[in-house]
């Protein structure tokens, strides 16, 4: 009869290899997405105007995060093609690096380098304590609010930030390990890349050209709004059409129904299958449907939002009218929303003079931003985890600012 130790250690190297989800892959089949994304709309326009809320906000979504996160995918991808590395696998072997590389990441304006630390946990690279510090270094979004009106404070608030992760991802890995929640890194499949319709990959290389032509204005747009521009005043003055709206609704129309009818077990945008043991997927590919993946969690959080707040006259503002010691904690509470628009909310606040700093320390350090929507995809445990181990360095800061500056005395 075999020993202990002999069943470990054949239990042990299967647990290993066992392959996990990863952020370019998702659990439901095309016929399970069609079908959510149709009950979706239903609802939508079953409300008073929740057609037209849907349609700002899934312009928002593409606009203001799912641009980015493809812009962020596409230099990081290319890097890694350009020095023929692999960024996961480079961290892998070099764990001391993890978490300020993580920290640095997350801390980038956006939700784009936030997401990019969630795929490598994801495929098994990094430890929790990783994905802890990015999810305190990241502000989303409402990073590029507070660049464009207060620059200076944006600084103060992101070197906080910076620091809180850095400490806090290593005191992660130290109290739990480096193993700890970690996915086992995912099998590679040997599948050969001549496979498919031709038909089918000819139709979706067209597709692949007209996502990339929405793209390229959507980005520049993108950015022109993230630092408080409105392109749709100036477009309406000289065409008449909000230009950046419509280009929004197409841009997340057609990846929605690209992530909806795709069928994982054929990565790449051509819809063949990739030989992963020789290379890794075509570029635009990678970028596409990881990018597609992402907005549409996005887009079904910024639509429900929108649409809760519709029915239910929700104002975060009014939520805000409290006794002073109690705004923090709100602000910090407000963090744990996925996604960045009640986090802009609470910038905006901040700006207006409504909230505190106290409070923008606070929700900046406990908010995710949109990077928790494929966090919770791909590894939900670790992302609530996570989530709630933000919260900590978020009170002690907020606190330790709102005693130190704005108690009178």
């Amino acid at each position: 009869m075999p020993s202990y130790r002999q069943i470990q250690s054949i239990i042990a190297p299967t647990r290993k290899s066992k392959p996990v989800t990863n952020a370019l892959q998702f659990a439901m089949r095309p016929g399970q997405r069609i079908l959510t994304l149709t009950g979706f709309v239903t609802i939508a326009v079953w409300i008073p105007d929740g057609g037209a809320i849907a349609l700002r906000a899934i312009s928002e979504a593409y606009l203001a995060v799912a641009v980015f996160v493809a812009g962020t995918m596409m230099l990081l991808l290319g890097a890694e093609r350009c020095l023929k590395t692999d960024l996961g696998r480079w961290l892998d072997q070099r764990s001391v690096w993890q978490v300020p590389a993580s920290t640095l990441l997350g801390a980038l304006p956006g939700c784009g380098g936030a997401i990019i630390v969630v795929t490598q946990f994801s495929r098994g690279y990094l430890s929790f304590g990783s994905v802890v510090a990015t999810l305190i270094a990241t502000m989303g979004d409402a990073m590029f609010l507070l660049l464009a009106r207060e620059p200076r404070t944006a600084l103060w608030v992101l070197s906080v930030s910076v620091v809180a992760a850095f400490c806090s991802g290593y005191l992660v890995d130290l109290v739990h390990g480096k193993e700890f929640l970690r996915p086992a890194a995912p099998t590679r499949i040997r599948q050969n890349r001549s496979t498919g319709n031709p038909n089918i990959l000819a139709a979706w290389r067209v597709v692949g050209i007209v996502w990339l032509a929405l793209f390229i204005p959507g980005i520049t747009l993108g950015i022109l709004g993230a630092f408080q521009v409105d392109i749709n005043t100036y477009a309406m003055a000289l065409f008449q059409i909000p230009i950046a709206h419509w280009l929004g609704v197409a841009g997340s129309v057609l990846g929605l129904v690209m992530w909806a009818v795709r069928d994982d077990g054929s990565p790449g945008f051509a819809g063949g299958s990739i030989d992963e043991t020789k290379d890794c997927p075509p570029l635009l590919s990678s970028v596409m449907f990881s990018t597609n993946l992402v907005m549409a969690w996005v887009i079904f959080a910024f639509v429900g939002y929108e649409l809760v707040v519709a029915v239910s006259g929700l104002d975060l503002a009014q939520l805000f009218i409290v006794w002073a010691p109690v705004v923090p904690a709100l602000a910090i509470l407000v963090g744990f929303v996925p996604g960045c628009g009640p986090q802009i909310i609470v910038t905006s606040l901040y700006l207006s003079g409504t909230l505190p700093l106290s409070a923008q320390f606070g929700n900046a350090i406990a908010n995710d931003g949109d990077a928790l929507f494929p966090a919770i995809a791909v590894a939900p445990k670790a992302a609530l985890l996570a989530t709630l181990y933000s919260a900590m360095p978020a009170a002690v800061v907020a606190y330790i600012w709102h005693l130190l500056r704005e108690v009178p005395g």
